[in-house]
């Protein structure tokens, strides 16, 4: 069994490491590993809590000399590079159903359109296919971004009850 370092010098390491990013990152943890856990990847996993991936490949660029330059572009596209059309579209759908504040205390447009009525709306009336769209969460992300709120329509209030006017009172 390897010994563990104490709490104390964990807790430096783990913060260091944090204060550090991409291949400097990794380079650092690995000499940590080398150092503290005798280059024992899953021994390093169990006390740092890092992945093994990241230390191999941090052992890999010590053991290279230089670093192994990261994957640019790497997992979905924002919704906003992929359909640049998108926001012009949801503002012609939504701004229909939109008020603002009575008041004028805030800048958010209010809608009665939920995420969801939007995504059915932009595949019925802009023929956008359903699988290309973001998802529902995303949706609702992109209108608070937009400046849309999801509101009720307020109805109107009814007039508080007033007593009668009688012979015997003042006013």
């Amino acid at each position: 069994m390897l010994p563990r370092p104490d709490s104390q010098t964990i807790a430096t390491i783990k913060h260091a490491a944090h204060l550090l990013s991409g291949a400097k990152r990794r380079a650092f943890k690995a000499q940590a590993v080398l150092d503290h856990c005798q280059g024992n990847l899953n021994h390093a996993k169990t006390v740092f809590g890092w992945g093994k991936e990241t230390l191999q490949r941090g052992l890999r660029e010590k053991e290279n000399g230089h670093p192994i330059p990261d994957r640019p572009g790497r997992g979905r596209k924002s919704s906003s590079k992929r359909l640049p059309q998108l926001q012009d579209d949801i503002r012609s759908l939504v701004d229909p159903n939109t008020c603002t504040h009575p008041t004028f205390d805030n800048t958010f447009r209010y809608t009665r359109m939920t995420a969801k009525a939007v995504l059915e709306a932009l595949v019925r009336e802009k023929g956008y296919d359903k699988e290309v769209l973001p998802a529902e969460s995303t949706m609702r992300e992109l209108l608070g971004k937009m400046g849309y709120r999801l509101r009720r329509v307020q109805k109107t209030k009814p007039q508080k009850k007033f007593p009668r006017r009688t012979r015997s009172s003042p006013t």
